[in-house]
């Protein structure tokens, strides 16, 4: 018996030893990943005889995103760059990406002949890529870096390999909900960190549970669920949020008005891409949920931030939109309630948005995903039902309100004035066919969660998790010298301001990088948002108050010492 205890605790020990092994490696992988780059990259710049500055000029010069406080993390080591990135700075230095991150043991390309060590290249936009020219402004540059088969070293002659390049569709779409510092989040994660992230509102991983019944029904009909449905969606489904509409009083609508997506997301994308030409604007809040902008800009549209106005409870400018619609707008869209600042509108400032719409013959996409997450004992008003005579699209979903984010259901309602659309409506149906048809077993709940119990309705009065939740973080942010926001009405998120000159902050991707790296935690900085000013952020209250109250106090102690440098 002694000798099994012993040979157990051998065992044990020797796996231990080999987990603490890993554990070492990765974390070391990681940093020497950073460490590589940075080296590389400094190596290539001085190659190159450019500074951080001119890097930060040459990417201003091709529309690429990227700032003095991004090149300066790049090269103290803090941090990589995600692949768009890696590249521009590969093209600019004329060396190979692998070679620059790290993945190539290959030496650093030597300059050719005797050259003068040049400035800035001259760089050129060529087919959506950020390019350069065979020759710099002061001499000619070192060639850059031929990447071959992996077969080289027996077969010499082998031909260079082509290097596919992203389409020039995503020069200008950004998505930093999930973007370069949720990136360095995952590297931190890979290495063994912990990170609370109140970056994303995703209710699973702070204990918000589906309803037992939406899972018992989806688990009786999964047999059923098999086949594609039509691509609509299921009838039972469309009939239950044709019911749901027409107790919202949205006018005009039947059931082949009601499209299923996987997700609002899917369906957004859906109808920019059916609606815009090259050229046509689109009026978009800011603050905006990042992916309307995306979506508007990948189809081709350029879109149009008109205010939100934090000292009106963050309600739209509706002056602000009146000075931005021109003759190429085609449409404009609100949040409501709102995400990322939880403003809830109310009647009066919607029939001033339907009055201006009907002025400039505007269709109006409205975005009410969180239209059952409503508190203070507040009524979620459609603006469709105040727009009858009007072209209106309405999405919403069960992701938030039945906390089903990864069932990925949602849905959009067209209503009100559809024959002024009838062309548009038949892209909208050939881009739904093309797709075949939305997730067939989230579907089949649609009915049971609309008509059901709705638990989240516990959560959004005193006492109720949400609403608890909510009153803390309100208030221990806004005692944290420095901060101020507006209280959210719906929703779980709240968007905070931040005195900028007190922290000296110029900008907020960096403080959103410094915070995660100094204290783990991950929010969403206001750019991200497409909110212009360096002053916000986005946090997500779905973490238990316990959670939440650990959460603040490390901000207000980072806070308590940061001040940001000027680069």
């Amino acid at each position: 018996m002694n000798q099994i205890i012993r040979s157990a605790i051998i065992n044990l020990s020797f796996e231990l030893h080999c987990f603490i092994f890993k554990l070492n490696f990765f974390s070391l992988k990681g940093d020497f990943q950073m460490t590589t780059f940075s080296d590389r990259l400094k190596e290539a710049m001085y190659a190159q005889n450019l500074k951080q500055i001119d890097l930060v000029h040459i990417a201003a010069e091709n529309n690429v995103k990227l700032g003095k406080s991004h090149v300066s993390q790049y090269v103290s080591g803090k941090t990589v760059p995600r692949n768009d990135i890696l590249h521009f700075l590969a093209d600019t230095l004329h060396v190979d990406a692998d070679w620059l991150l790290g993945d190539s043991q290959e030496n650093f390309t030597a300059r050719e002949n005797n050259s003068v060590a040049p400035k800035a290249p001259s760089t050129t936009k060529t087919s959506g890529s950020v390019g350069t020219s065979n020759s710099s402004k002061r001499g000619t540059t070192p060639m850059k870096k031929t990447i071959t088969d992996k077969n080289d070293n027996d077969n010499a002659g082998s031909s260079a390999m082509h290097i596919f390049k992203k389409s020039s569709k995503l020069d200008n779409v950004l998505y930093d909900v999930r973007g370069p510092v949720v990136e360095e989040a995952a590297r931190m994660e890979e290495r063994g960190t912990h990170v609370l992230k109140l970056n994303i509102g995703n209710p699973a991983p702070f204990g918000f549970r589906t309803p037992d019944e939406v899972i018992y029904d989806m688990s009786q009909q999964l047999s059923d669920c098999e086949g594609y449905s039509p691509s609509q969606g299921l009838f039972s489904a469309r009939k239950a949020i044709m019911q749901y509409s027409q107790i919202k009083k949205l006018p005009n609508v039947t059931i082949n008005d009601i499209y299923t997506g996987n997700g609002v997301s899917e369906l957004i994308n859906l109808c920019m891409s059916a609606l815009l030409d090259n050229g046509d604007e689109i009026l978009i809040p800011s603050p905006d949920y990042p992916l309307w902008t995306a979506c508007a800009t990948l189809a081709g549209g350029k879109a149009v931030h008109y205010i939100c106005d934090e000292q009106s409870d963050w309600y739209p400018d509706i002056e602000d939109m009146r000075r931005k619609i021109t003759d190429h707008t085609k449409a404009l869209v609100i949040i409501n309630p709102n995400n990322p600042t939880g403003a809830l509108y109310p009647k009066e400032v919607l029939q001033k948005i339907v009055d201006l719409a009907r002025e400039h013959h505007l269709i109006i996409f409205s975005d009410e995903i969180y239209d059952r997450l409503v508190m203070d004992g507040k009524e979620h008003i459609s603006i469709a039902s105040l727009a009858p005579d009007l072209f209106c699209v309405t999405f919403s979903g069960l992701s938030k309100s039945h906390m089903i984010a990864g069932f990925r259901i949602g849905w959009m309602v067209l209503s009100g004035n559809k024959a002024i659309a009838k062309d548009y409506i038949e892209g909208i149906k050939m881009l739904s066919n093309m797709r075949l048809c939305s997730n067939v077993p989230a579907q089949s709940v649609v009915q049971t969660a609309l008509w059901g119990n709705q638990s989240v309705n516990d959560y959004l009065v005193p006492g109720g998790r949400i609403y608890e939740q909510r009153e803390y973080i309100y208030k221990a942010l806004t005692d944290i010298p420095g901060i101020t926001a507006v209280k959210p009405q719906a929703a779980f998120y709240m968007f905070p301001k931040i005195d900028v000159k007190k922290f000296n902050i110029v900008n907020d991707e960096k403080f959103a990088l410094d915070l995660l790296q100094d204290k783990k935690i991950l929010i969403v900085q206001g750019s991200g948002f497409n909110w212009k000013q360096p002053d916000h952020f986005r946090v997500v209250y779905l973490p238990r108050i316990e959670v939440l109250k650990e959460a603040v106090g490390k901000i207000s102690d980072f806070l308590s010492y940061y001040r940001q440098g000027v680069e």
